[in-house]
């Protein structure tokens, strides 16, 4: 299982101050030495955290692969297929937010359709295109007819399941989600809310085969550095792939 960390909020603490550091481009060298797959960044409109510059110096700096996260808008889209990263994954996006909420809602027509011409923006410039989206089948199916290569299962109701029995109804679902976006052709991606220790039981989902993980990463960051902090993600997630957890 691939890991890839979000290195958003490195960002988020440098614009706290309006200053040059932390500097998220060197960040992302130490995700990568410590032995994570890939890096996440997440270009908002507002740009509240990565700016431009961040993601064009990623793109041409990242020794394994830049997955960009952006809305489906035509200036952040259009700055994507500029820079031309591994993989663009589109996300839902509301300025109030403090983080994102939820996965895109293709069953609106003018989101979906929004979605679609985004997509056929990012295939035209051989971009491998990804959505962020809510563990149901419906949403799956939607995602196969835009033609996308992965989708990316929000796992923010299960992070945020308040007693065992909503934890397995959502693990339920990101299970028999998984499976039907592989059956369908879709590599099949989870991220949102994993930390330490609650990552483990989605990581034991065999079709899984990414997670994108940022927040709990960054934050054990500034207690015991990047490195120690990305390694024992990962040695948590691998956990998770060894033992059966119910």
């Amino acid at each position: 299982m691939r890991l890839y960390v979000n290195i958003d909020h490195v960002a988020t603490i440098r614009e706290a101050r309006r200053t040059d550091e932390p500097d998220p481009v060197r960040a992302a060298v130490l995700v990568e030495l410590a032995g994570a797959d890939g890096i996440t960044v997440h270009l908002r409109e507002d740009r509240r955290h990565i700016q431009d510059r961040d993601v064009r110096l990623l793109a041409e700096t990242c020794r394994t692969v830049l997955n960009l996260e952006v809305a489906a808008e035509e200036e952040v889209v259009s700055v994507a297929t500029e820079i031309s990263p591994f993989q663009v994954t589109l996300v839902p996006e509301r300025r109030e937010e403090v983080t994102t909420e939820g996965g895109l809602d293709l069953a609106s027509p003018q989101v979906r359709e929004r979605v679609a011409r985004a997509v056929e923006r990012l295939r035209d410039a051989g971009i491998r295109v990804s959505l962020f989206i809510d563990p149901s089948s419906e949403v799956v199916e939607a995602s196969v007819e835009l033609g996308v290569e992965a989708v990316e299962f929000h796992t923010g109701e299960y992070a945020n399941a308040q007693t065992p029995e909503e934890r397995e109804r959502e693990l339920e679902r990101l299970r028999a989600a998984s499976v039907l976006a592989v059956e369908s052709g879709l590599a099949a991606h989870a991220g949102h809310g994993l930390t330490y220790e609650n990552v483990a039981p989605v990581a034991a989902i065999p079709q899984l085969e990414e997670l994108n993980i940022g927040h709990a990463i960054i934050s054990r960051s500034v207690l015991v550095g990047m490195d120690r902090a990305v390694r024992e993600m990962r040695q948590a997630m691998d956990r998770g792939r060894r033992e059966p957890h119910r």
